[in-house]
């Protein structure tokens, strides 16, 4: 009798069925959106199987990559190999690396970021081979099972924490972080129960609910599954805690989270055990920093490069110097149009707040920072202004010390706002990005300067020396952020998504 030889297409379709028989209970619809699902991720693999031996022969020469390094590239490369090899219809944030890295997209592989995209590639599997058992698929699972299983959580409340760990990824500004998650979570099918969000933002949305819901026995528990109902993958991106208000309920917060099935993927410029360090009250955070470090991995990414400095400069968006304001409004006006008259204008924020605009006109927003920066004014206000405008005129940004650390932290929380929005800044300032925050050290910086500085009762030995650890440590983002928002690449995409 011959043997019976089957194309390895063939092979997948007939897995393809046997599973569906399996699943005889789901709907048509769900049926066909896995079918579109099964077949958009054979395309991607075989698109590239193709890349593999090219891509990691090129690790090995650019870039004068380590032999400890060319053996890491190896060793993934063996993994994605046999992984192939066993599952012809693979796909996920490794994947898709290689081939955006073999069309020229980004720069040819860094090491440590292969590093961070296994633990995403080992996640993503887990969670493709765990959908059900994780309620991921928004279409397999019925607004009236939700409902039951509410009701009955009213009653008997039981936990439902998720066979499946998360990710903590962690490391030093421009690594490329956020790219990663962001690969990570467009891999994964829209019909899944899945978030991306900034951690501002998610902390805003949070509060926002507690207010609605003041006066229940525990509105955290309520807001936690409120949360859960709409993404059990919940991708925070800049996880950082300053906030006393955010850190005493981040961990009564997340233990209802992760007793709803929540899986968290985050990125963060800080090992959690660093997290709120120095903070007030810090001892009643620390039970969070446990649990987080219990319900995810923990990675850190290495890499020395800052990708968001590997941008070509531009000129003509960022002027130094005093007394500045003529020319500022005059570019302003020419990014408004020469005969649109800009007028005072209002914002609505969180909460039935409004802030007030000074001039604003065809998604341009005119600000002298101290209106913006030396208010009461914080990350909600922010949020609400670039829901509005996709430009800011900002004049007067001054160098940062002692004397104006407030600001310094509200100007920091701006840039990380106007980049998760991908906003436009056009300002006057004092000096170079590098040169405002200067003065901005750490403890251990200022111990390094000198053994004197670090004393806070010291700290007029250096003249204007602001030690300060959260600012210290935000302000090399904050630098990396201003370079990338001035360079070529970042206006010019700023420029196609507005249709400027």
């Amino acid at each position: 009798m011959r043997p019976i030889v089957r194309s390895s297409s063939s092979l997948s379709r007939i897995r393809w069925a046997l599973r569906n028989q399996e699943r005889h209970s789901s709907t048509f619809c769900s049926k066909s959106r896995k079918l579109l699902i099964c077949a958009n991720e054979k395309e991607a693999l075989v698109n590239t199987n193709t890349y593999n031996s090219t891509l990691f022969s090129r690790l090995s020469f650019s870039r004068g990559l380590s032999a400890e390094a060319v053996e890491a590239a190896d060793a993934v490369r063996l993994t994605v190999s046999s992984s192939s090899s066993a599952d012809v219809n693979r796909t996920g944030p490794l994947v898709e690396y290689e081939r955006r890295i073999s069309d020229g997209d980004l720069m040819t592989g860094d090491v440590c970021q292969l590093g961070a995209l296994k633990e995403l590639q080992r996640l993503h599997d887990e969670l493709v081979e765990s959908v059900d058992t994780c309620r991921l698929d928004r279409y397999n699972t019925s607004d009236k099972s939700s409902r039951s299983r509410w009701f009955w959580s009213r009653l008997m409340p039981q936990s439902s924490v998720s066979p499946v760990k998360g990710l903590y990824l962690y490391g030093g500004v421009g690594t490329g972080k956020t790219m990663l998650m962001d690969l990570f979570f467009d891999q994964l099918p829209c019909t899944w129960k899945k978030q991306r969000i900034h951690f501002h933002d998610f902390m805003l949305t949070v509060h926002s609910r507690l207010q609605k819901h003041k006066g229940l026995s525990d509105p955290l528990e309520v807001v936690a599954q409120e949360i859960a109902h709409d993404a059990i993958l919940l991708c925070l991106d800049e996880f950082m805690v300053t906030d006393v208000a955010d850190a005493l309920i981040l961990n009564r917060l997340f233990g209802h989270l992760f007793s709803n099935g929540i899986i968290l993927v985050a990125t963060s410029n800080r090992n959690p055990d660093k997290l709120y360090e120095g903070g007030l009250q810090r001892d009643l955070f620390l039970p969070f920093i446990a649990s987080l470090k219990e319900r995810n991995v923990v990675h850190e990414i290495g890499s020395s490069v800052d990708y968001r400095k590997l941008t070509s400069a531009e000129q003509g968006f960022y002027f130094i110097g005093k007394d500045l304001s003529t020319l500022l409004k005059q570019k302003f006006q020419e990014l408004i149009g020469g005969n649109v008259v800009a007028r005072p204008q209002e914002v609505e924020v969180v909460m039935g707040r409004k802030l007030q605009v000074p001039l604003g006109a065809n998604g341009c927003a005119y600000f002298p920072f101290e209106e913006l920066c030396d208010r009461p004014l914080g990350a909600a206000d922010y949020f609400g202004l670039f829901k509005k405008f996709h430009t800011l005129a900002l004049e007067g940004v001054p160098v940062f010390g002692l004397h104006n650390r407030t600001a310094a932290y509200r100007f920091v929380t701006l840039v990380d706002v106007m980049y998760e929005n991908r906003a436009r800044l056009l300002c006057t300032a004092e000096a170079t990005p590098q040169e405002l925050l200067e003065k901005i050290v750490t403890i251990s910086d200022a111990k390094a300067m000198s053994p004197r500085t670090s004393s806070r009762s010291r700290k007029n030995d250096v003249s204007e020396l602001c030690v300060d650890n959260e600012l210290g440590f935000a302000k090399d983002r904050t630098i990396s952020r201003l370079t990338e928002m001035n360079s070529k690449e970042y206006l010019e995409q700023h420029a196609i998504t507005h249709n400027l």
